[in-house]
């Protein structure tokens, strides 16, 4: 039986990262659940990402709003738009994308920037931060395939410095490897990573740093008793790097999430901890190692505090169905009828897909956070009304 099982699992995980996962456990001891989802999703050549750069695609694991249809991406370029010029139209305006996926929100802002707004078009400069070799090269495959917006489009491995425009991400933040913890009568624990019988299980140890207690501590709340939870330790660095690297403009952020108070709700007994493979959600991140997405909610109360004390300033807080419904996600629908009005076919297609993108038991729940350095308090479409 034993060899039957070494068969499966190697068809259904990465056996070289299981191994090198499970030599580090025998020699070292348990390593933090942190390690261990770090190494599942970021593993050079056997993780996750590395190995399976088609994962945001409809014949992938799971599908962003960016894969669901062209216009949420021009809906987003309109608003970058609107950033350029609430800064006075600089001639240069940065859009650095983190989290560009097969480079398919990056090809709708700069498509609808060339056909609807030349102005801005001219002075857009569009990045994208990819260390993954794999994603870099299908980033610009996409954007080779659409006139002018290869050219437009340049890479680099780490946040770039002096910006002035937008730092904006779709989904990345909730793939950052968490820490998991568990609270009981006795206190706060986290979870670790051992192994037992050749498979990963839990250990239960005292947290492996004090930024998980000062994270409590800050937000002067705990899970519930009884509750696992997620720590996002590197989101709050990631924020503090997008403020130090931001000179003027603003920060967007889409991403799932909750409010803190939501998101450790003690009626959350299991965390938000979820994995993605073939489009269909699990609970079990020791299955399909190196095969399957790994996310976790995202807390926007931790969140938006580390950019706040890193010098940004909260604008806005919205859900995605009201940021793309100000922004005429519906105009754009009526404009399929217009344009076709011999191919209802057409329209009830984008019909189809606006409910995707606004859906609240979909893409509809994902939270958009904005937030600016020196930008001037001018009000934006998509969150009028948002604060």
């Amino acid at each position: 039986m034993a060899h039957v099982r070494d068969e499966f699992e190697a068809i259904t995980e990465s056996a070289p990262l299981v191994d090198e996962l499970r030599r580090r456990i025998a020699a070292s001891g348990p390593i933090t659940f942190r390690e261990f989802m770090a190494a599942a999703l970021y593993h050079e050549r056997h993780g996750y990402y590395p190995a399976r750069p088609q994962a945001t695609s409809r014949g992938g694991d799971y599908v962003t709003s960016p894969e669901v249809h062209p216009v949420f991406g021009a809906l987003v370029g309109r608003q970058l738009a609107e950033m350029w010029r609430a800064l006075g139209s600089p001639p240069a305006f940065d859009v650095i994308e983190q989290g560009a996926g097969a480079g398919l929100l990056a090809r709708d802002i700069i498509r609808r920037s060339l056909r609807q707004d030349p102005d801005f078009a001219a002075a857009l400069r569009y990045h994208i931060v990819e260390p993954i070799p794999a994603l870099r090269a299908a980033q610009q495959r996409t954007l080779e395939r659409e006139p002018g917006a290869g050219a437009a489009v340049r890479w680099h491995d780490t946040l770039p410095r002096q910006i002035t425009g937008c730092v904006l991400s779709n989904e990345l933040v909730d793939a950052f490897p968490v820490h998991r913890v568990f609270r009981d009568g006795s206190g706060l624990h986290e979870v670790y990573v051992g192994v037992e019988d050749r498979r990963f299980v839990e250990r239960l140890a005292p947290p492996s740093t004090p930024r998980i207690t000062s994270y409590f501590d800050a937000l002067g709340l705990l899970p519930g008793e009884g509750c696992y939870a997620e720590v996002n330790l590197e989101a709050l660095d990631w924020m503090r790097d997008v403020a130090a690297a931001l000179t003027r403009g603003f920060v967007l952020t889409f991403d799932y999430g909750y409010d803190a108070a939501d998101l450790y709700a003690p009626w959350r007994r299991d965390g938000t901890l979820l994995c993605f493979h073939a489009q269909s959600a699990s609970s079990d991140p020791f299955v399909r190692i190196g095969k399957q997405d790994i996310t976790a909610s995202v807390d926007f109360t931790s969140l938006r505090r580390a950019g706040e004390d890193a010098g940004l300033r909260t604008l806005a807080f919205t859900g995605q169905a009201s940021f793309l419904v100000r922004l005429g996600i519906g105009e754009a629908v009526a404009a399929a009828r217009d344009t076709h009005p011999d191919s209802m076919e057409e329209y009830f297609a984008r019909r189809r897909v606006v409910m995707d993108l606004i859906d609240p038991g979909r893409l509809g729940r994902i939270k958009v956070l904005l937030q600016g350095k020196d930008a001037p308090p001018t009000p934006l479409t998509g969150f009028s009304g948002d604060a």
